[in-house]
């Protein structure tokens, strides 16, 4: 294999990885090529941080084809854009505020400004959460294709507690309601004891890049009658974010 076409083949898989996750085999038939030579391929990619492997096989887009972009959806960049709004979150609502960015299938938590209250929850940076279990994926899988959708509700959905939803349907029916509303709440849906609501932030052509949340504690967080009055907070400053991020590009 000479070494252009070794780059076409690269650049190919890079292109099909982009799409969706999936396996070597998957890769292959996806990609027309054999399966020693993708194999061989995502090796050399994966070592140079182009391509992430994930605990479970799955291939997805890694982080350095964005860094070297200069993409403001994933990293310092983002952070320092969205930064500010979580602060601001966490000192008026008393409760902890993050940002997360789509990995494949998985949210990956990137970053957390902690609220003043004694009793908090954990921070969740650098954790990666399937996204069918908490809002901030909720609010990402409500804006992606309905190929995509289908594609990541036909695979197993895991249960993390008894109020986890995990039926196909339930969950469409779900997306359609955070399309019309802009955020999504979850109650003790990833772990018990823990409410979270999110809502997406967009970049110039109004694709979901990232999703601002704010969680605590089920038995203090929301107050019933507060539960609107803070999503849509949290969605002015998504909707903030993603007005900075579009004059960013002007």
């Amino acid at each position: 294999m000479s070494n252009v076409q070794s780059i076409e083949r690269a650049f190919l898989l890079l292109e099909v990885l982009a799409s969706d996750p999936m396996g070597v085999t998957d890769l292959s038939s996806r990609s027309g090529l054999p399966k020693s030579t993708v194999a061989r391929l995502v090796s050399t990619l994966e070592s140079l941080g182009a391509v992430r492997r994930a605990d479970d096989g799955m291939l997805t887009i890694g982080a350095k084809i964005p860094e070297l972009t200069g993409s403001t959806s994933s990293g310092p960049d983002l952070i320092a854009r969205v930064r500010p709004h979580l602060v601001s979150l966490s000192r008026d609502l008393d409760e902890d505020a993050g940002v997360s960015i789509p990995d494949g299938y998985m949210v990956h938590y990137i970053n957390q400004s902690d609220s003043d209250n004694p009793v908090q929850i954990r921070d969740w940076t650098g954790e990666l959460i399937p996204m069918h279990c908490v809002p901030s994926g909720l609010v990402l899988l409500a804006n992606w294709p309905k190929e995509r959708v289908d594609r990541y509700l036909s695979r197993p959905l895991q249960r993390f507690t008894p109020n986890t939803v995990i039926d196909p349907d339930s969950i469409r029916d779900r997306l359609a309601r955070i399309r019309a509303d802009g955020y999504c709440w979850v109650y003790e849906e990833f772990a018990e004891g823990i409410n979270s609501v999110a809502a997406p932030v967009y970049d110039r052509e109004q694709r979901p890049i990232a999703a601002i949340h704010v969680h605590g504690p089920a038995y203090r967080f929301p107050h019933d009658e507060d539960a609107s009055r803070i999503a849509e907070l949290v969605k002015a400053k998504a909707a903030q974010v993603s007005s900075d991020l579009a004059r960013l590009k002007e």
